[in-house]
């Protein structure tokens, strides 16, 4: 049986020791999936020496049922869907039109809180560690692969700490490489897997970014001692 995770932060020092071949590459760059996936990719960025940076994607639940992915968008225009459970849930044009709607105001609102006026970072030639803290139906990490390939970046890889066997291996057929750190047979859902999986707030996302902005800014990034959760900004 797999051991839980304490929190976001055991389980992004769990998947950075996956990730410990990519550690000090310099065309390597971290894109974590906010807001849940920022603590993690936190924790990989700074143990691979790494750049640290959000790629937001958002859930596409049923109208009646928003836990139920049927798809997911993401920055770019990109919109992927699971045409069979659109198709077998009986979800109408114009009910699938107002989802992605609201989903996309809350995109750019993401986009402005947490990039401000930066420009999204340069990842075209170079190997893209594409971060969350968990896989379930994949939804959303298939519409950020499916977004970063237009980016035109060496090579892709999804890194996560707990994922279901099945979307784990799935992925193995999308992308580069995959690193999932767990994948217990009784699976059901991430948030099992945590101790604690309270809903990261924006302002950690922020806080995170910006320390993390702080330690990539000059290279070599000096190697920085571990710390606890209460220590960490915007604890």
């Amino acid at each position: 049986m797999a051991a839980r995770f304490r929190d976001r932060i055991d389980a992004g020092r769990a998947l950075a020791a996956e990730l410990r071949h990519h550690a000090d590459d310099p065309d390597v760059r971290v894109l974590a999936l906010p807001r849940g996936g920022v603590p993690v990719g936190y924790e990989v960025a700074r143990a691979l020496h790494a750049p640290l940076d959000v790629f937001i994607v958002r859930k596409l639940g049923l109208p009646w049922h928003e836990e139920l992915a049927m798809g997911a968008i993401a920055s770019g225009g990109i919109v992927v869907l699971d045409e069979d459970l659109v198709r077998r849930a009986g979800v109408s044009g114009d009910e699938l039109a107002w989802v992605i709607t609201v989903e996309r105001r809350e995109l750019e609102r993401r986009e402005r809180r947490f990039r401000g006026d930066r420009t999204p970072p340069d990842i075209a030639g170079r190997t893209v560690l594409l971060v969350d803290d968990g896989l379930a139906t994949g939804a959303s990490m298939r519409a950020a692969v499916t977004a970063v390939r237009q980016e035109r970046p060496r090579r892709v890889v999804v890194a996560v700490p707990i994922a279901s066997p099945e979307t784990c291996e799935a992925f193995r057929a999308e992308v580069d490489e995959v690193v999932c750190a767990r994948t217990p047979e009784r699976f059901e859902a991430v948030g099992l897997w945590y101790d604690d999986f309270r809903q990261t707030e924006d302002a950690e996302v922020h806080d995170l970014l910006e320390d993390a902005r702080s330690w990539t800014t000059a290279r070599p990034v000096p190697q920085m001692v571990a710390r606890d959760a209460d220590a960490r900004p915007g604890a």
